[in-house]
């Protein structure tokens, strides 16, 4: 297979863990190809990549900047992925949206646990990857070395393409294994200088030029071939058998150097242009695939402009003054600026306005955008995260994302009442902005509660609330949803009886309350007869029971799981109404519930928890100490999968803990599996803390 490259087109993420220097190299490519006058500092806040406040007082990426510029002809579209986990929806929607990826990983560091999450992600999309080591101009970086642990922690076949020129602080440049040359960098000037290898270096060069020919021709019976009768591959065939092997994800090409220090960065931009595929090439491998929204039969597209125009969406961006872009790949066809299409996702008729491209937060009009392009769109109003956008006439809907679900919550008090308002349309925005966040009100407790991936997630989406909208928050743990049930059947009366200067009021009704099974909910039940309570005051019973339900009488919180049966009465032909046995009702009940042994229930989340195999022990120990009960454990790759369930109540501070214990490799998903009983130190821990609440707020 020869590479054809119909588009001159190349769409790459940058991904990597924190501090990998992706943004930095990021930069040096920009300079490398001269879209920018110097090489701005991540210390400075002054890098095209990191432009948002948040970015560039915290050092680190928090949402991928899209830079697009050219090389040798070739438009190449970079998505600079956040590092850290909290983002990590970032990494996945970027990763939706290019063909190809540039894992990062620093020498200084090495490998680190947080790679297989993306690793994961590659995988599943199957896409081309290409691994960059960072920092080879650091004391005691080991370029083969790195390679060597990403070999085994990743299960790969990692291929270096070129050698260090130096070591450590006397590293100048790389040799090129394909070019045959070294390509060293100039303080001065962006442009590489090429010269011929060293004397000196010449016998290790060709080692390793050697290394590259046989494992290149490992990939295919004809170079084994030629590479038997010859000793060598030619460059046509060593070149052609790489493109194979790499599209075919055989092999994952590696090249290092220095981002700081402009390093490498050019033979890294020759492997992406000549190794990544252009869209076209990638629709060849795999099918552009999608579903008619109606008939839901499968489509295939080719990826080729010729097409009806259809694209993915991949991030939505909403600034005050700015308005909102929508950031989309355009997989077939031709978008033109201004015009109309459909958002098949949601089945609405939708306007685009200007179109851009982008270089960090820098944007450029253009008139149109063509198959395998990335574009930003202007004013589009329904459209979100993960929507399709088409030509109404041929419609079709690409899969969604699978958002990840938040893990942390806290409860927000606002610090003016005057800004309610102001704080729930901010977030909300924040939420289209970025899925993984979650913003709702939770009428159990009648808290606002955010909830988001991390700690660092939930801070930074407060300073952009502050920065864009204006309105601060405070924050706090959030209530336990608590609920309250009982043990035993219990029976009481409830009679209300007032006289005044004219009607009375008269209910008088008796009450049997039963435990239902654990999730049954609330059962009513009329077993009157005789008329000893008119039918026309059932109703007014029922209410009366579900108002008291709402406030139990071991803490104050909702009765579930309950079956409340009037089975007796009485009534007085002028004096009793409606409002009198929903008062009678409500006496009666809370009489019984006294009597029927009641008891507090809590909510028990279902917990999976991903660490490596050496940290087994301790996460279960932890988990544990937390009230919680171990299911079961399941491998997944060096890591392990423990399954719990555990009280909701114990893993409302468990991100940070979970971080802290793990040093950042343990990641953890939760959700509501049930409600049981509390023990009875916690019962009484719970109810004492809610008197003093209720006496603290009188």
């Amino acid at each position: 297979m020869k590479h054809t490259n119909p588009s001159p087109i190349r769409n790459v993420a940058f991904a990597s863990y924190p501090g990998a220097g992706k943004t930095t190299l990021c930069e040096a490519i920009a300079w490398t190809t001269g879209i920018i006058p110097s090489m701005g500092s991540i210390l400075q806040g002054t890098t095209i990549g990191d432009f948002e406040p948040e970015e560039m007082h915290r050092h680190h990426s928090t949402g991928s900047a899209l830079l697009q510029l050219d090389w040798q002809g070739t438009k190449i579209n970079i998505l600079d992925c956040p590092g850290t986990l909290d983002f990590f929806f970032e990494v996945k929607s970027a990763l939706r949206a290019v063909d190809g990826v540039v894992l990062v990983a620093s020498a200084a560091t090495g490998y680190r646990s947080e790679m297989e999450r993306v690793w994961d992600v590659i995988q599943a999309l199957d896409l081309p990857c290409l691994i960059f080591i960072n920092d080879l101009d650091k004391e005691r970086a080991d370029y083969l070395s790195v390679i060597e642990e990403c070999q085994k922690a990743l299960e790969c076949s990692p291929l270096p393409l070129v050698m260090p020129l130096g070591a450590g602080a006397g590293l100048t440049g790389v040799m090129d294994l394909l070019a045959q040359q070294t390509i060293s960098s100039q303080a001065s000037s962006p442009k590489p200088h090429k010269a011929d290898i060293p004397a000196e270096q010449r016998d290790e060069f060709h080692e390793q030029r050697l290394k590259l020919m046989e494992r290149v021709a490992e990939t295919n019976d004809q170079l084994v071939e030629k590479y038997l009768a010859n000793g060598v591959l030619s460059q046509e065939d060593l070149t052609d058998g790489l493109l194979v092997g790499i599209l075919d994800r055989k092999l994952i090409p590696v090249v290092g150097g220095s981002a700081i220090h402009n390093i490498g960065t050019a033979s890294l931009l020759d492997a992406i242009v000549s190794f990544f595929p252009s869209p076209e090439d990638r629709a060849g491998l795999h099918a552009i695939q999608g579903k008619h929204p109606q008939t839901h039969e499968d489509i295939r597209l080719k990826g080729d402009s010729q097409e009806s125009f259809s694209a993915f969406v991949f991030k939505t961006t909403i600034d005050p003054f700015v308005g909102r872009l929508t950031f989309a790949r355009v997989l077939s066809g031709t978008l033109a600026a201004d015009s109309a299409f459909l958002n098949s996702t949601r089945q609405s008729k939708e306007k685009g306005g200007h179109l851009f491209f982008s270089l960090g937060k820098k944007h450029t009009q253009v008139p149109q955008a063509v198959a395998g392009d990335v574009v930003a769109i202007a004013k589009l109003k329904d459209t979100q995260t993960g929507d399709t956008l088409c030509d109404d006439k041929h419609p079709i809907v690409f899969p969604g994302f699978q958002i990840m679900k938040p893990v942390m919550s806290y409860a927000l008090e606002v610090k003016s009442k005057n800004d309610i308002d102001k704080v729930s349309l901010g977030l909300h925005k924040l939420v289209e902005e970025d899925p993984s966040l979650e913003f709702l009100r939770n009428e159990e407790t009648k808290e606002m509660l955010l909830s988001g991936v991390g700690q660092g997630h939930i801070d930074v989406t407060l300073e952009k609330l502050k920065r864009k909208y204006g309105v601060e928050v405070n924050l706090h743990m959030p209530k336990v949803p608590y609920k309250e049930t009982i043990h035993r059947m219990a029976q009481a009366q409830g009679k209300y009886k007032k006289q005044t200067g004219g009607h009375g009021q008269y209910g008088d009704c008796w009450l049997q309350v039963e435990p239902l099974p654990r999730g049954a909910g609330f059962e009513f039940h009329n077993n009157i007869v005789g008329g000893v309570i008119p039918r026309n005051f059932i109703p007014a019973v029922e209410k009366g029971v579900h108002e008291a339900m709402g406030q139990g009488c071991v803490a104050g919180f909702p009765i579930v799981d309950i079956r409340v049966t009037v089975y007796d009465g009485s009534h007085h032909p002028v004096d009793s109404s409606e409002m009198a046995f929903k008062v009678a009702a409500s006496m009666g009940f809370k009489k019984a519930m006294e009597e029927a042994h009641p008891t507090l229930l809590e909510p028990i989340m279902k917990v999976e928890v991903t660490v490596p195999d050496d940290l087994v022990g301790t996460i279960i120990g932890d988990l544990n100490s937390r009230r919680g009960r171990i299911q079961g454990m399941e491998a997944k790759g060096h890591n392990q999968i423990i399954k719990a369930l555990v009280p909701l109540a114990e893993m409302l501070k468990y991100a940070p803990a979970l971080t802290s214990i793990t040093a950042g490799k343990g990641t953890y998903v939760m959700e509501l599996s049930g409600y049981e009983e509390v023990p009875k130190d916690v019962l009484n821990r719970v109810a004492e803390e809610q008197k003093r609440e209720m006496v603290s707020s009188t």
